[in-house]
């Protein structure tokens, strides 16, 4: 079966979509990132070096130093797909991603994008 092509496509290529999205509804580009590094682990530097390298999606996520195991517990509808659903492990990171970057870009507060396990 044939690669999707988002995992051949630059992280760098998108990115500037992910901030142009946000800013357009007022928030900032370090929001941006902090969701980045919230989701992946990397460093701002660290974030800031695999933009500059020109990574694909694929390399992107597969060298992220540590993914957030609290991802899980995102859940919802983006591009028409519900994000908990999306089998191939790639395509559900990458699907994380545009669901943040959507809740911040409709206002959702950085405490409640940013999930953490409930203490239950």
């Amino acid at each position: 079966m044939a690669k999707h092509r988002i995992y051949s496509m630059t992280f760098s290529s998108v990115y500037p979509h992910y901030v142009t999205k946000a800013e357009k509804k007022g928030r900032s580009q370090a929001e941006v990132d902090e969701i980045i590094r919230w989701l992946t682990g990397y460093s701002q530097k660290q974030l800031e070096s695999q933009i500059e390298k020109k990574v694909t999606f694929e390399d992107f996520f597969a060298e992220a130093p540590g993914v957030n195991p609290s991802r899980s517990l995102i859940k919802g509808v983006v591009c028409g797909v519900r994000v908990e659903e999306v089998e191939e492990p790639l395509m559900r990171e990458i699907r994380y991603l545009d669901k943040l970057i959507d809740e911040l870009a409709k206002g959702k507060a950085m405490e409640k994008i940013l999930r953490q396990p409930s203490d239950s």
